[in-house]
């Protein structure tokens, strides 16, 4: 039997503007702008809807310095989504632009890799170098949401539903989950963080955010082994996306991708 086929959603909801050089490890000679967007992502096909990532609130942003455009939730209730009904967030990892928000969600169950919890919990957050980009009440949060019986943990690869599967890949993070979906176009893979852009993987010159190197560039590999194709992969980060997909409706374009 064939998994069903999905519609996916890519959601802007903040913007950093940086340089070339703040992108990759050893910077870049041709250096120039090169600015981040920040996306959740909605996966909806076969019953359900399925959110990816919860991204971070306005607090964040001003403490953060980037920039705020809306909350993800007013981006999902665009596409006729409302968050407090929303019964599975998958989160990609614990970083700050992907699970701040996760209370706007409270009917969810949060999915989440054995090794994210282990590593945003560790030892290894005593270290500047690793915990930089996660907030502390984040992960407070999650762990209180674990106590309440809300989150779903995953050893490695896993079906979340026919046609929406997890792989673990690493790299970034030491439990960084990618999200492989099936549809109309074939195998699309939400990247996240395994490549902020496409010129990460394409050129394989990874993000300086790592927890591991080798991972983060066999997580290339890696990515390109799950997709129908490499255009089939969603980078985590990169304004293209928005260039690349149309928004499925005029008065969403610029917020919202149709990656289907």
């Amino acid at each position: 039997m064939s998994a069903p086929l999905h519609e996916i959603y890519a959601i802007k909801y903040a913007h950093h503007a940086r340089r070339a050089s703040e992108n990759f490890i050893g910077g870049d000679p041709h250096d120039g702008p090169m600015p981040l967007d920040y996306f959740v992502w909605l996966v909806r096909g076969g019953g359900r809807e399925v959110v990816v990532d919860t991204g971070f609130s306005s607090a964040m942003a001003a403490k953060r310095g980037r920039e705020h455009l809306r909350c993800p939730t007013q981006g999902l209730r665009l596409l006729g989504v409302d968050a407090a009904s929303v019964k599975d967030v998958v989160i990609t990892h614990l970083h700050y632009d992907h699970v701040g928000n996760f209370e706007l969600f409270p009917a969810a169950t949060l999915h989440l890799q054995d090794l994210e919890m282990q590593y945003a919990t560790g030892r290894h957050m005593r270290e500047e170098r690793y915990r930089g980009a996660f907030e502390a009440e984040d992960v407070a949060g999650m762990v209180r949401r674990v106590y309440a019986g809300r989150v779903q943990f995953h050893d490695g690869d896993a079906e979340l539903f026919p046609g929406i599967s997890l792989h673990l890949i690493g790299g970034h993070t030491m439990g960084l989950q990618v999200v492989r979906v099936s549809t109309r176009r074939g195998w699309v893979v939400l990247a996240s963080d395994a490549s902020h852009f496409y010129a990460n993987m394409e050129q394989q010159r990874p993000f300086p955010i790592v927890w591991s190197l080798a991972d983060m560039v066999a997580g290339y590999d890696r990515l390109r082994s799950l997709a129908a194709s490499p255009g089939h992969i969603i980078p985590g980060h990169d304004p293209l996306v928005l260039e690349r997909y149309p928004a499925p409706a005029k008065e969403l374009e610029g917020i919202v991708a149709r990656l289907d």
